[in-house]
């Protein structure tokens, strides 16, 4: 029996570079399960779309979101998508993110771009859903604990406090060196925000790390053993949650 079609949910990036990082990400996915049918579909910006994949596919999928947290693409966009493809038996996979193994592959990062030790802020894209920007939270709780080292949270776009209010924030605590790990699965608009935050220095996205390969089979291999795969039908929609909004008043930190 043929194993479900793997389809990643890219986010889609004007930026080549961050393209091709997809895609180079895909082809490691595809070495480490031979045999594997593995498409991609783009929420935005970027062909093919998320339906027009969907649209091309027949059989079973398990579309797996490369994203780093269950913000509005998972919760709203997704399942519309699905609904568009009644002729799938699809499930969907949860977000990469927060896992141990995206610390492994932040803390690897970190080390290319000259981490020694220190406080690190962690910047991720941001949600205005308090449960995404809860998985950041989570997520730099697991990154402290795998460097032994003081990990703050920090939102790009929506969410507060922003990279450079929380390396103000060490600062005021007599931290002179303060770095970024880069919460990002690609290079685009975000990681070059990011690398102008004011940081001592800042890792490279996630990129094609084999963690996060493996993560994304992990995501996959998952599902198939924890749902039993049905026609795809789309949530009920739930209220929007924008992308990007300016960042909230009244920061509140919190040392992870």
């Amino acid at each position: 029996m043929t194993d479900p079609t793997l389809v990643a949910v890219a986010h889609g990036t004007r930026d080549p570079a961050g393209v091709a990082t997809v895609e180079a990400l895909l082809d490691l996915v595809r070495s480490l399960r031979p045999g594997l049918r593995v498409e991609v579909g783009y929420l935005d910006l970027v062909r093919p779309s998320l339906d027009e994949t969907l649209a091309a596919l027949r059989g079973e999928a398990v579309l797996v979101p490369l994203l780093l947290g269950a913000g509005y693409h998972v919760h709203t966009d997704i399942p519309t998508a699905l609904a568009t493809a009644p002729h799938l038996r699809a499930s969907v996979a949860h977000a990469l993110g927060p896992d141990p193994l995206l610390a492994t592959a932040l803390s690897a990062r970190l080390a290319e771009a000259g981490w020694a030790g220190g406080p690190v802020v962690l910047a991720a894209a941001g949600s205005t859903n308090p449960a995404a920007n809860a998985d950041t939270a989570r997520m730099a709780t697991m990154l402290q604990a795998h460097l032994n080292a003081p990990v703050l949270p920090s939102y790009l776009c929506a969410g507060s406090p922003t990279p450079a209010q929380a390396i103000a924030h060490l600062r005021t605590k007599g931290h002179t060196s303060v770095a970024i790990a880069g919460y990002l699965l690609a290079p685009g608009s975000f990681s070059r925000r990011a690398s102008h935050s004011g940081a001592t220095l800042t890792s490279a996205p996630l990129g094609t790390h084999a963690a996060v390969a493996n993560l994304i089979l992990r995501r996959y291999g998952d599902t198939l053993e924890q749902a039993t795969l049905s026609l795809g039908s789309p949530t009920p929609p739930q209220s929007p949650h924008l992308l990007c909004r300016a960042p909230l008043k009244g920061v509140s930190f919190g040392m992870h």
